[in-house]
C-alpha cells in the first residue's frame, strides 16, 4: 500500500482549523492542503502569505520557501523531442486495483467515496484548493501534475531513463507531486509554470508556490530565468511560508 494511500484523511480537516496564507505572518502554518477555504481578510478577499507545504514525507527538509527557490537548479529549457507519453502514467503500482488517479482521490477526499468493482467511485467530496470549488462527482476532477509532465521534460527529464519517468508521473510517495482540481483550473493550468499560470484563489497562491518548489527539488528539476525571477516575486508574499520535501530515490 502506498505511503500516500495510507495518510490519513483527518488531516485535510485539521488544516481547515489552521491559520490560511497571511502576510504578516501573525498566524499559525499548516502542514497539509487546504481542505476549506480560507478565512476573509477585513476587506473580504482572502489573505495571501504564511502556508506551510502540504505532506511532505518524514524527514523531509524544511526551509523558507525563498531558500528553497535558491537550491532549485539553474538550467536553460528545450522541449526537443518531448512526447507526453513518454511518461507512462495512472498506474496500478500496488496492485490493489486502484490506479495512481483513483490512489490521489482517495487519499484527498474530504468525504470517502464508496470503492466499488475495480476501484469504481461514487459518491465523496473533495476540496479543489486551487479554486477553493467544492466537487463531489470524481468525474469532474482532474489529477495535476504540480510540475506539468512537459516542463520536466524541460527542467531534466529529458535525461532520465523510461522506468523514472513513469514513477514521476505516479508520485505518490510526496502529497504535493500529485493534486485533485477541477477540470477548469487543471486545462488553464495547461503546462504552464508560475510565470505564466498562478491558482485563481489567492488563499492557494502561497501554497501553491511552496509546492512546485518542492517538487522541483524532489526530483532535482532546474529552473530557467523567466521561472525563477517569477517564482522570486511571487514569494515575497509569502514570508513565512516553509517548504518540506524528500529527495525521490
Amino acid at each position: 500500500m502506498t505511503a500516500r494511500r495510507l495518510a490519513p484523511i483527518a488531516a485535510l480537516f485539521l488544516a481547515a482549523s489552521l491559520a490560511a496564507c497571511n502576510p504578516s505572518g501573525a498566524k499559525s502554518e499548516s502542514d497539509s492542503k487546504p481542505s476549506a477555504p480560507a478565512a476573509a481578510s477585513a476587506s473580504g478577499t482572502p489573505a495571501v502569505g504564511a502556508s506551510a507545504a502540504p505532506g511532505a514525507p518524514a524527514g523531509g527538509s524544511d526551509l523558507s520557501l525563498t531558500e528553497a527557490i535558491a537550491k532549485i537548479p539553474a538550467a536553460d529549457e528545450s522541449r526537443t523531442g518531448y512526447k507526453r507519453d513518454s511518461f507512462r502514467h495512472w498506474i496500478d503500482e500496488d496492485k490493489d486495483g486502484c490506479s495512481t488517479r483513483n490512489e490521489v482521490l482517495l487519499a484527498e477526499a474530504t468525504k470517502k467515496p464508496e470503492q466499488g468493482p475495480k476501484c469504481a467511485l461514487t459518491g465523496g467530496e473533495w476540496l479543489s484548493y486551487y479554486d477553493e470549488v467544492t466537487v463531489t462527482e470524481a468525474r469532474k476532477l482532474d489529477i495535476d501534475h504540480m510540475v506539468p509532465l512537459a516542463e520536466a521534460w524541460d527542467s531534466g527529464a529529458s535525461g532520465w531513463d523510461s522506468d523514472r519517468r513513469m514513477r514521476y508521473a505516479n508520485d505518490l510517495g510526496s502529497e504535493r507531486s500529485l493534486v485533485a482540481v477541477t477540470a477548469h483550473e487543471n486545462r488553464g493550468k495547461a503546462d504552464k509554470d508560475p510565470s505564466e499560470w498562478m491558482p485563481s484563489a489567492n488563499s492557494a497562491k502561497c501554497t501553491y508556490l511552496a509546492d512546485w518548489t518542492a517538487t522541483k527539488l524532489r526530483w532535482k528539476l532546474s529552473a530557467d530565468a523567466k521561472e525563477r525571477a517569477a517564482l522570486e516575486r511571487l514569494a515575497a508574499g509569502c514570508s513565512n511560508t516553509v517548504v518540506k520535501y524528500k529527495v525521490a530515490p
